[in-house]
C-alpha cells in the first residue's frame, strides 16, 4: 500500500516536473513581493553560489515538499482518493459483492460521508482490493493510464493540469 501511494505521488510529481517552464528573470513571478519571496530567493542564492560560505554541492542538495495541497489540488478530495474510487468503479463488474459490502458500497455511490465512517481502515481496504496482486510496473501503468484521462469534475481538466503556478516556480 505504501509503495502504491509512493508510485502515485511519484508519477504525479514527475508530471509536475515535466510541466515546468524555463525560469524568467524573476524566478518567482507569481509570488507577491515580500519577506517570504525574498527569503526563498536569498536562501537559494547562498546555497547555490559557489563562492558562498553556505554553498551546497549539487549531490548534497535535498529539497522536501509536503504533499498538503501546495503542489496539487486536495479539494474537494485528494487526487489519490479519486484514483482509488475510480479503481473501485472500474473493477466493480468483476466484484458484484461490492454492491452490498462496505466500504465498497459507499465508494461506488461516491458517498464520502458514509465512506468517512470507515476511516483509514476502510481506505486501506479499498486500496488493497484495487492494487493487491499487481507488480510495481503494472501499478505504474495503471496510474499513468488513469492520469492521461481522469478529469477534475469542477474544472473539467486533467489532474496533472491543476497545479499551482507558485509551486511550479518554486520547484524550478
Amino acid at each position: 500500500m505504501r509503495n502504491s501511494l509512493k508510485t502515485l505521488c511519484g508519477a504525479i510529481a514527475l508530471v509536475l516536473l515535466l510541466c515546468l517552464s524555463a525560469q524568467a528573470a524573476d524566478p518567482l513571478p507569481s509570488w507577491n513581493e515580500g519577506a517570504a519571496k525574498a527569503s526563498i530567493i536569498a536562501f537559494v542564492d547562498k546555497v547555490t553560489r559557489a563562492d558562498s560560505p553556505d554553498f551546497v554541492p549539487v549531490p548534497e542538495r535535498i529539497a522536501v515538499f509536503d504533499n498538503d495541497g501546495t503542489l496539487w489540488m486536495e479539494q474537494p478530495m485528494y487526487v489519490q482518493l479519486v484514483f482509488v474510487l475510480d479503481r473501485v468503479e472500474a473493477l466493480a463488474p468483476e466484484h458484484p459483492e461490492w454492491n452490498d459490502k462496505q466500504p465498497f458500497k459507499a465508494a461506488l455511490a461516491r458517498d464520502l460521508k458514509a465512506l468517512g465512517q470507515f476511516g483509514l481502515r476502510g481506505l486501506a481496504e479499498l486500496m488493497a482490493a484495487t492494487s493487491t496482486g499487481m507488480t510495481t510496473e503494472e501499478f505504474e501503468k495503471t496510474v499513468e493510464d488513469w492520469l492521461k484521462t481522469a478529469r477534475n469534475p469542477k474544472f473539467h481538466r486533467r489532474y496533472t493540469e491543476l497545479v499551482y503556478q507558485p509551486m511550479l516556480e518554486l520547484l524550478a
